[in-house]
């Protein structure tokens, strides 16, 4: 009976100095709750490598990716959404955050330049993509849509710069953002597409990588959220997004950091 009495003893003080210890880093992180980003649709996949990567520098850390249009997540961050960090595919809606009081001036960094390629079964080897497009041997071109996409705004520009947007207008299959328009090519929806190049890295078909001068810089921009000024792990991420890893893991997703 005593060792049973000393067995319990001995268990009530191992939980005693259990309960006493000092909360770790992994059990402050998971207190804080999930960093929540709102991404462009065209980085999403990059962003999950990112938040994995991110995740392992900080044990107990959970990021959550939420991917969509630039001008959609902008609508819903200025409406409310509960993001901490916007990672959106230009330049102007991240300032118009900032100037409205939903996120943080001085925290905006340049994370990504985007490049846009022409690519679909229309597309033919020794052709670029301004001879397929002016002999206009297919029925539809999709393209993110150049309201919500910054990347519709680029394809625009393309056609404008070679005398073809009004022709080929009629057809014009927009997607929602990039990642539609991409869907778009792949399921025969549209025999062309202008998509993100980060897209189509691993596909072995016929693609034209347009020359940068075709249109504006995609500058692609982060900024921190109103909410996130409460979370001390979205500081850090903003941080980690300029580190020499997380550049050359944008690199490598078919992005420029410059």
């Amino acid at each position: 009976m005593k060792a049973h009495v000393f067995s319990w003893i001995l268990w009530l003080a191992a939980v005693a100095a259990g309960c006493s210890r000092p909360p770790s880093e992994a059990d402050t992180n998971r207190a804080l709750g999930p960093v929540r980003l709102a991404v462009a649709s065209n980085f999403a996949g990059t962003a999950e490598q990112l938040a994995r990567a991110f995740e392992q520098q900080h044990p107990g850390a959970k990021v959550e990716v939420s991917a969509g249009a630039s001008g959609k997540l902008y609508a819903q961050i200025s409406h409310g959404a509960p993001f901490h960090i916007f990672l959106s595919a230009d330049v102007e809606r991240p300032q118009k955050l900032a100037s409205e009081g939903h996120a943080v001036a001085s925290s905006r960094v340049h994370y990504a330049l985007g490049r846009l390629v022409l690519v679909g079964s229309a597309m033919k080897a020794g052709l670029d993509g301004a001879s397929v497009l002016k002999q206009g041997n297919f029925k539809h071109l999709s393209i993110a849509n150049p309201k919500t996409a910054p990347y519709g705004v680029a394809a625009q520009q393309v056609l404008t710069k070679l005398g073809l947007w009004e022709q080929l207008e009629p057809r014009l299959v927009r997607g929602e953002n990039i990642t539609q328009a991409y869907q778009f090519v792949t399921s025969g929806g549209a025999e062309l597409g202008f998509v993100a190049l980060s897209s189509v890295l691993k596909d072995k078909g016929p693609r034209w990588e347009v020359p940068p001068a075709f249109h504006a810089p995609i500058q692609q921009d982060a900024v921190l959220l109103t909410p996130g000024t409460k979370h001390a792990l979205a500081d850090d991420f903003m941080a980690f997004l300029e580190s020499a890893e997380a550049k050359t893991m944008i690199r490598a997703a078919g992005y420029g950091t410059e």
